[in-house]
């Protein structure tokens, strides 16, 4: 097969985003790292210590306790009974404490979700650019190796250049070369 027509060329789409990718790269490794992070709005920085107190093992114990003591308390009624038996009174606190929760909790997720989405993002122009520098270096790899079979095709014929010559020098048969005792 001939080498040429396997070799994969870099079409003009690899080469142009390769050479955005390699200047993108350049552009980051000069840059701070703290300076690319954008910082934290008061906002984000309440709703992520919101889920982060909400979604711990401290938060969940000090609740279920408190959620005890209030029960006993009222069952008991060792304290006057300010919320008897269907606790409608803890139903109606723990609804508060859901419906201003879930708006801290879903904030924070979806500013994570948006530094996932960005790192993913990140990690696929990484990759594509990753992928075109292989393809080169194989371009590379079959240029050296069509050179070296090239090489290697151009001392073969020279090789047999070289012994079809010293073939046709050779003596014709019943003649014998004398040597000199000399030697």
């Amino acid at each position: 097969m001939d080498a040429p027509r396997l070799r994969h060329e870099l079409h003009d789409e690899e080469a142009r985003l390769l050479s955005e990718l390699r200047t993108l790269r350049r552009s980051r490794r000069t840059l701070d790292p703290r300076v690319v992070v954008a910082p934290l709005t008061p906002g984000q920085r309440i709703a992520d210590r919101v889920a982060a107190t909400m979604g711990s093992w401290r938060f969940i114990l000090i609740q279920s306790a408190l959620l005890v003591v209030w029960v006993a308390l009222n069952i008991t009624a060792y304290v006057h009974h300010w919320d008897p038996y269907p606790f409608i009174l803890l139903n109606l606190a723990l609804s508060f404490q859901a419906a201003y929760a879930a708006p801290f909790i879903m904030m924070s997720q979806n500013r994570q979700q948006d530094v996932d989405r960005r790192e993913a993002a990140n990690d696929y122009h990484i990759n594509v650019k990753a992928e075109l520098e292989i393809e080169l270096l194989h371009q590379k790899i079959d240029q050296l190796r069509e050179n070296e079979v090239l090489a290697l095709t151009q001392a073969v014929h020279s090789l047999s250049g070289l012994i079809e010559n010293s073939l046709s020098f050779r003596q014709p048969k019943g003649k014998t070369l004398r040597r000199n005792p000399k030697m």
